[in-house]
Formats: structure tokens, sequence, C-alpha cells
């Protein structure tokens, strides 16, 4: 991947367009678990939804998705990963995780997510270290101890 990836501190005013993208990337997968309701979608994400862990993601300057690595008990969950649709499968997903499981690793603790079941994310998770913990009846957890 040769694209410049930055991060941008979301703030408050990037609710709407941040949501708009989690239904869209969402859409067909919580459609295919029998999940999808754009109003559930809206109070989840506006329930979860805190600028202070939350980054935007730029490649080449343009906004491509967002992520947030937070303080969690012991170590860090990270939560609200979505690229745009252009963005996947280009390596981008990769290099983001990358930098935040790098993070996590100068800082020596684990980091914790949950992702929808059936889910094409899982392999990128397991790629970069991730374990499946356990599940629930919608979502698998995985985690990543230090070094991964």
């Amino acid at each position: 991947m040769t694209a410049t990836i930055e991060f941008q501190p979301a703030t408050e005013d990037d609710f709407e367009r941040l949501l708009e993208l989690r239904i869209r990337v969402l859409r067909p997968h919580l459609e295919r678990v029998g999940r999808f309701d754009p109003e559930r979608a809206r109070r989840y994400f506006r329930a979860g939804y805190d600028p202070t862990h939350l980054r935007l993601i730029l490649v080449d300057g343009g906004f491509a998705g967002c992520v947030a690595l937070r303080p969690a008990g012991d170590g860090l969950e990270l939560e609200h990963f979505y690229l745009d649709d252009a963005m996947q499968g280009r390596g981008v997903g990769g290099a983001v995780l990358a930098r935040l499981t790098g993070e996590a690793d100068a800082a020596g603790l684990p980091v914790r997510l949950g992702v929808l079941k059936g889910s094409p994310a899982a392999r990128l998770y397991t790629r970069h270290g991730f374990v499946w913990t356990h599940d629930e009846p919608y979502d698998d957890y995985y985690l990543r101890a230090p070094g991964g």
C-alpha cells in the first residue's frame, strides 16, 4: 500500500456522516442475519458515540472511514471500525489495524473487539493476531494479547 493514511480526531459534528457510513457498511451483513433496522442503528451508534477516542481515517487526505480505540478494563477496546466500500480490499484496513495494534503493543495492553457473526472482517482480525474468545447470539468476540 503506497497511500498515506492519517488519523484526525472526530468531533460531535461528525456524528451524522459516521452514522451514514456505519449503516452503509453494515447493512448487507445485518440484513443477512435479519437485524437491519436504521432506527436501532442510530440508537446504538448514538449511545456509543464518544468523539474522545474516535478517529477519522484519511487516505491521501480524503475521508475513508473511522475507528475507535478506547480504554476498557485492563486493556483497550477496538470499535466503530468502518471503512468506505471504495477503501476495502486495498490494504487500508490492515494498515490501520497495524498502527492501532502497534499503539497497544507499545503500551503493553491487550485489545478486545466484537464483530458480527459471519463478517468477513473477522479474517482481517485473525491475520493481525486476534484470537476468538467467545460468542453471543449475533457477535463473535476476539482478544489480541500485547505483541499479538
